[in-house]
């Protein structure tokens, strides 16, 4: 059926076309005909056919991007407007546990009572729907790494300097030519809108606010081009890729950031297969899929039995080699980093090859089970590029990157004194804007702003240059053994590893 201009389609006629065989759904008062689209969609056509002839919005918008419905059907679905007063609408029904967790949202405390990174985690695991928390707190295997990225940075301590005049103190400082406020960028998370509607629009609006950097990821539940047209004139973006089997689409992606601005290109090499992890494994993933799933059929490939990472993932190129990095290099002029990176050997190969820095991670604890930290990574890759190639860090030409277990500004100094240029943070902001939405951000990136200006002055460091190696020993930071005091904010956030369990079994007396 053709789409004729201004017809207005009455809620009646649309009720008609509710089977399999004929199926239509109104989207923001829009009419499609999704037929043929059944089969391919990556839910299944189980979660449309609940709503044909019906009004689809409420369910369509937390796990769409907006253009999601007019990208992926062709104009003749598209089949007009629909009388708004003869539309019959789902009531959704909400559970007792749904109606529980609502009624923790509304008992949060306020953002004042907000005092560190870590309180936002500890109100996101008892406000977040289950599935969501399940997939952004989870890690691989026993998560060790998880852990050991946060509790590596206790295996450095401070050497401060005195009597020096910290009556001003600047953290401002620039990562790939691009100014930040601070010495931190917002780092590549996906499916923002596990954790609240405007997904990752949320860290769009407040890096503006803050002169920080966002690190756009592949799998984001908004769309590329939306988060772009959200950002501020001038507003600084890098682009997170994970590289599809098919390079053409990765050409095509890489080409269209370029034309929109993205100032650099960090390519994950840390994922040829994804990491088990079980938190997220055991919640089986019935959400949607992101556009980089959806938009180049992937769907009939899509496991959706073991979580939303391996449902979302199946796409990505275990067969990625440094033969190809010539291929980007010949696409783009974007700096290429790679993410991910986790010995020095590997480290000096991008040097030698051209690249414009490296990631020190291991994408947040949750590939390969004891894997080193990046802090740890990091004292390694400065010694040895010294070694070999005469590198000093921090370096314009070369730069090195941190992530993964960061909760403060004191954390962060202590990779700029080791030789980072800039650290990312994920999931604290992640966790921000799931308990507080974008308020939830900017707190988060208020506290740590006021975090750097004290451990600023308290390390006698006036500037970002000033923050040296000499101000920390590091010695301990490969003896993984060693014991420090234990972080009981992080400790008390952190939910343990489950069992499987026998099923409960309801009493027949």
């Amino acid at each position: 059926m053709g789409n004729p201009s201004g017809r207005v389609i009455s809620g009646k006629e649309v009720a008609q076309h509710n089977s399999r065989e004929s199926c239509w759904i109104i989207v923001h008062g829009k009419v499609y005909d999704v037929t043929e689209f059944l089969d391919e969609h990556p839910g299944g056509s189980k979660i449309i056919l609940k709503y044909a002839g019906k009004d689809a919005t409420a369910e369509y918008d937390p796990i769409h991007p907006p253009d999601a419905i007019t990208m992926h059907l062709p104009p003749e679905k598209h089949l007009g407007s629909v009388d708004p007063e003869t539309v019959l609408k789902v009531e959704v029904a909400v559970s007792d546990q749904e109606k529980e967790r609502q009624e923790r949202m509304k008992n949060r405390p306020p953002l004042s009572e907000i005092l560190n990174l870590h309180d936002f985690e500890a109100i996101a695991r008892v406000v977040m729907p289950e599935k969501a928390w399940a997939y952004y707190s989870s890690a691989a295997d026993d998560e060790i790494t998880n852990r050991e990225n946060h509790a590596a940075y206790h295996r450095i301590w401070w050497r401060p300097r005195i009597l020096r005049d910290v009556t001003n103190v600047d953290f401002s400082t620039k990562i790939l030519g691009h100014r930040s406020s601070m010495p931190l960028y917002i780092t590549a998370t996906a499916l923002g809108k596990l954790g609240h509607p405007d997904g990752e629009l949320n860290l769009t609006r407040a890096a503006a606010k803050h002169g920080v950097i966002q690190m756009i990821p592949t799998l984001a539940s908004c769309s590329f081009d939306e988060i772009v047209d959200n950002a501020k004139p001038g507003q600084v973006q890098f682009l997170q890729l994970y590289v599809n089997k098919d390079r053409s689409i990765t050409q095509k992606f890489v080409q269209h950031a370029e034309k929109r601005g993205i100032k650099a290109l960090f390519i994950t090499v840390d994922a040829p297969q994804l990491g088990r992890r079980e938190k997220d494994m055991r919640q089986k993933f019935d959400a949607e899929d992101p556009a980089e799933v959806t938009e180049n059929k992937q769907q009939d490939k899509v496991d959706r039995s073991q979580g939303a990472a391996r449902a979302i993932s199946s796409f990505i190129d275990p067969g990625l080699d440094w033969k190809d990095i010539p291929w980007f290099q010949s696409i783009t002029k974007m700096p290429l980093i790679l993410k991910g990176v986790q010995c020095w050997e590997d480290a000096l190969q991008a040097y030698d090859m051209g690249l414009a820095g490296v990631v020190l991670s291991n994408h947040g604890g949750r590939q390969l089970d004891f894997s080193r930290s990046g802090i740890e990574v990091l004292v390694e890759v400065v010694r040895e590029l010294k070694k070999q190639r005469g590198l000093t860090f921090p370096n314009e030409k070369f730069q090195l990157f941190v992530d993964g277990g960061v909760r403060r500004a004191n954390d962060v100094l202590k990779a700029i004194a080791l030789g980072a240029t800039a650290v990312g943070v994920g999931r604290p902001f992640l966790y921000a804007f799931s308990s507080y939405g974008y308020e939830g951000v900017d707190h988060a990136l208020n506290i740590l702003h006021d975090e750097f200006e004290m451990n600023m002055r308290l390390l006698g460091a006036r500037n970002i240059k000033e923050v040296v190696p000499e101000m920390v020993d590091a010695s301990s930071i490969q003896s993984h053994i060693v014991a420090v005091p234990g972080d009981r904010l992080y400790d008390s956030n952190y939910e343990g590893m489950q069992h499987a369990r026998l099923r409960e079994v309801e009493s027949k007396l």
